[in-house]
């Protein structure tokens, strides 16, 4: 739990950094701008608050890895929601607006999660996990959208180097193998979730291991 509000508030403070021009640049999630994204996280800072005011009375299905759904198959875009997404950060028509929400509801979620029991067990997407894996769980969500929000925009803050290493562990638990040490936290997430072709040099390093990329995430 403790890198989750480093981690949330370095990709809030680089989205209240960011000049009104760049968001209408592309995003590292495909078919996404900026503007795009940066309503998805406004939609999960949403999630957090809901969840961690939804107790469950079972013991946990789920930690902080098994949370995700893996799949080899990218997405399609045809998630109604992912739709519904983009047209509401186009209504948002002003930057500052969609600033404005997500610093009031992100900042929300940051302090319920500073205020959460760990050990409380809550449900969200038909699992139940405690909370303490919930928030974890998310480190993963906000390091690959801040490595999404700054792909297109040279200059800009990256993600803090703990939720780097740390996502990076969880990658490679989901898959079940290490990446070579030549890959730096970055790229292996870049590369290992389908942001980034891995270059020849990368696959060679990868070997028989390179078929187990990339994951898709959802």
């Amino acid at each position: 739990m403790d890198l989750f509000s480093p981690s949330w508030t370095a990709l809030r403070t680089a989205v209240a950094e960011l000049p009104d021009e760049d968001f209408e640049r592309p995003s590292g999630c495909a078919g996404w701008l900026v503007r795009d994204l940066v309503c998805h996280l406004v939609i999960d800072a949403q999630d957090v608050l809901i969840t961690l005011v939804t107790p469950a009375g079972t013991e946990p299905t789920h930690d902080a890895v098994t949370y995700w759904n893996v799949s080899k198959t990218p997405p399609t875009g045809d998630d109604p929601l992912d739709a519904l997404i983009v047209r509401l950060a186009a209504a948002y028509e002003e930057p500052r607006l969609l600033r404005f929400h997500l610093d009031d509801v992100g900042s929300a979620a940051g302090r319920a999660a500073v205020l959460a029991d760990p050990d409380l067990r809550v449900g969200t997407r038909d699992v139940v996990l405690t909370a303490g894996d919930y928030l974890r769980a998310y480190v993963l969500e906000w390091t690959l959208h801040h490595l999404d929000l700054v792909a297109h925009i040279p200059g800009a803050a990256e993600p803090p180097a703990e939720g780097l290493a740390r996502s990076r562990e969880m990658l490679e638990s989901m898959a079940g193998v290490a990446f070579p040490t030549s890959f730096s936290d970055k790229d292996a997430l870049l590369v290992g979730t389908g942001r980034r072709t891995a270059t020849g040099a990368e696959k060679a390093a990868l070997g028989g291991q390179a078929a187990r990329f990339p994951l898709f995430l959802g």
